[in-house]
C-alpha cells in the first residue's frame, strides 16, 4: 500500500516537473555552464520538497481561498520573467556573448537568487506542488499523505539532479556557440510564454 501510494507520488510530481519550464531552463544552463551546478539542484529539490510539504500539510486549500496572494505572485514573477527573457535574448542576438558561462550566474549569491525567484516568485511552482499536489494527497488517507508528499518530493530531486548534472552529456552540441544562441533564444521564448501565460490566465 505505502509503495503503491510513493510511487503514485513520484509519477504524479515527475509528470508536472519535466515539462519546459523557467526553473528548468535556469537549472539547464546552469549545467551546461558547469557553474555551480550542486547548489541550484539543491536549492530546488530542497524548495520543491518544502512546497509540497505545505501542500500535503493543507496550506493548498487555505491559497486557494486567499487567491489575492496568487495575484500578486503573478505578476511579481511575470515582471521577472520578462526581464530574463529580455537578457536570454540579447545574449541570442549578440555574437560577444557565446562563451559557455556568458548567460549562467557565475557568482553564487546570484546563482542562488535567481534559483530562488525562479522557484518563489512562480505561480506555476504553487500551482502545481502545493495546490495541485496538495490536493491529490488530501485524497489518499490520511497515514498515506505523508507517503505520497515524499514520493513527490523524492521525484523532484531525482529530475533536478539529473538535469543538473545530465546536461554536461550535451557538452559536445554546445562547443559549437551557434547552439549556445538557439539554447538563449529557446529560453527567451519559454520565459515570455510563461509571463504571458500569468499576464493573460485562461
Amino acid at each position: 500500500m505505502n509503495a503503491a501510494v510513493f510511487f503514485q507520488g513520484f509519477a504524479t510530481s515527475l509528470a508536472l516537473i519535466v515539462a519546459i519550464g523557467a526553473q528548468n531552463a535556469f537549472v539547464l544552463r546552469q549545467g551546461l555552464a558547469r557553474s555551480h551546478v550542486l547548489p541550484v539542484v539543491l536549492v530546488c529539490a530542497l524548495s520543491d520538497a518544502l512546497l509540497i510539504s505545505l501542500g500535503v500539510a493543507g496550506l493548498g486549500r487555505w491559497v486557494q481561498e486567499h487567491p489575492v496572494l496568487l495575484t500578486v505572485t503573478r505578476w511579481g514573477g511575470a515582471a521577472f520573467l520578462v526581464a530574463y527573457g529580455v537578457l536570454a535574448a540579447r545574449r541570442a542576438l549578440s555574437p560577444h556573448a557565446l562563451s559557455v558561462q556568458g548567460g549562467a550566474v557565475g557568482d553564487l549569491r546570484g546563482a542562488i537568487a535567481a534559483c530562488l525567484a525562479f522557484t518563489y516568485l512562480n505561480p506555476h511552482c504553487w500551482l502545481d506542488t502545493v495546490v495541485l499536489l496538495g490536493s491529490i494527497a488530501a485524497q489518499q488517507p490520511e497515514d498515506a499523505r505523508t507517503v505520497f508528499g515524499a514520493g513527490a518530493a523524492s521525484a523532484s530531486a531525482v529530475w533536478f539532479f539529473s538535469l543538473g548534472y545530465g546536461a554536461r552529456l550535451l557538452a559536445p552540441l554546445f562547443a559549437r556557440p551557434a547552439a549556445w544562441r538557439v539554447l538563449d533564444a529557446a529560453i527567451a521564448l519559454v520565459m515570455w510564454a510563461i509571463a504571458a501565460s500569468l499576464i493573460y490566465p485562461r
